[in-house]
């Protein structure tokens, strides 16, 4: 199905006061958020920032102020209604554990009285949306996934309906480095392709620039110290609070506004399990490496194989496994991370994993240093 695309939110003079509290949890916010863009919310713990994004969707009721969600009012709108039409992923997911993934990403398409077959086919795209084999996943209960498979299932049901805005709070927070990574970079994907209104709450700034379009550092009671682009947040901090948030390094946190499809990838020799051992290490030699990249039907990278692993009579399990991977969504940060940890090169995949290059550290400090120059 055609995807329905982000729209324009404004928030007006929006105030959050709560019963026996002197001083507003939010005061008089006002911001209008491009429609088909990641626009974060950052700023530390207690500040309001989840507060003010629970009020777009009224999980939490404003005291004041007016929304309005693609020009229509949202206050005046029957609650449940509106949330149909704003997806919400929530840290851990928040998927209902007595449910398997495909009752969990069907519950809003359900409520919007979608036959059975329109549920089960969506269920299914997004699934694969997410990078999740409906095969595989379907007919779990979340218990049974790790957490960035529940993290992507978390995606997949708030996309489920379509909506044109996506409110995400925190929504990587619990997993591990590398599966946050992971995360974000499909975040990114997604977003090229479906083009949604995301508003995205997190207290990790490295986080907010490497996915916002917009950036809104907030202070206490929401007050908005800087909003714009992370290019202009990095390089004129608004004030010393601002300034703060950016930290130490800020030269290196230029890295991740660069992507690594922004630099040239290295093509490594590929094969699959099926072929020849000796006709491999003919191409090994020929290319002048030592190294072949084993990949699956589909073309996702599985292992790497030396040329003196390739003495015996099969390709199967021959090998070490491939280890932290990149994107072409990723940031240069990330690829840089990748390449220390992997010794030198890093693999690159494409929207649906398959292997499209290989990124080397000599591609990376070649950018740092056009930027250096570019600054100079």
């Amino acid at each position: 199905m055609a995807e329905t695309s982000g729209v324009e939110i404004q928030l007006d003079e929006v105030t959050k006061r709560y019963p026996g509290q002197r001083e507003p949890a939010v005061d008089g916010f006002t911001m209008t958020i491009n429609p088909g863009e990641i626009t974060i919310f950052v700023g530390p713990s207690g500040c309001g920032k989840t507060t003010t994004m629970r009020m777009i969707n009224r999980l939490i009721e404003p005291t004041a102020g007016r929304i309005t969600v693609g020009g229509e009012d949202a206050l005046s709108l029957n609650p449940d209604d509106l949330r149909r039409r704003i997806g919400y992923a929530i840290q851990q997911a928040g998927l209902f554990p007595h449910l398997t993934v495909a009752q969990n990403v069907g519950v809003v398409p359900r409520l919007l009285g979608w036959n059975k077959q329109k549920i089960t086919a969506r269920v299914a795209e997004m699934l694969e949306l997410v990078g999740l084999d409906p095969g595989q996943f379907l007919h779990r209960f979340p218990r049974q996934l790790s957490g960035g498979q529940q993290q992507r299932v978390g995606v997949a049901r708030a996309l489920a309906a379509d909506p044109p805005v996506l409110l995400m709070d925190e929504p990587f927070g619990a997993v591990d480095p590398i599966t946050r990574g992971n995360l974000q970079d499909e975040l990114m994907r997604l977003q090229t392709e479906l083009r949604k209104t995301i508003v995205f709450v997190t207290h990790d700034f490295g986080e907010a620039v490497k996915l916002g379009d917009h950036i809104a550092v907030l202070g206490d009671r929401s007050r908005i110290l800087q909003y714009d682009t992370p290019e202009a947040i990095l390089a004129n901090p608004a004030d010393d609070t601002v300034a703060g948030f950016v930290g130490a390094g800020a030269s290196l946190k230029q890295l991740t506004l660069l992507r690594v499809r922004d630099i040239e990838l290295t093509q490594v020799v590929t094969a699959t399990e099926d072929e020849s051992p000796a006709a491999v290490r003919e191409r090994i030699a020929a290319g002048g490496r030592q190294f072949v990249l084993i990949v699956d039907g589909q073309r996702r990278p599985l292992r790497w194989v030396h040329t003196r692993q390739l003495g015996g009579s099969s390709l199967a399990g021959v090998g070490n496994p491939v280890g932290d991977q990149v994107s072409t969504q990723s940031t240069l940060q990330d690829a840089l991370e990748a390449i220390l940890t992997e010794g030198g090169a890093a693999v690159v995949t494409g929207g649906r994993g398959e292997y499209v290059g290989a990124v080397e550290l000599d591609a990376v400090v070649g950018k740092i240093r056009e930027l250096r120059e570019e600054h100079n």
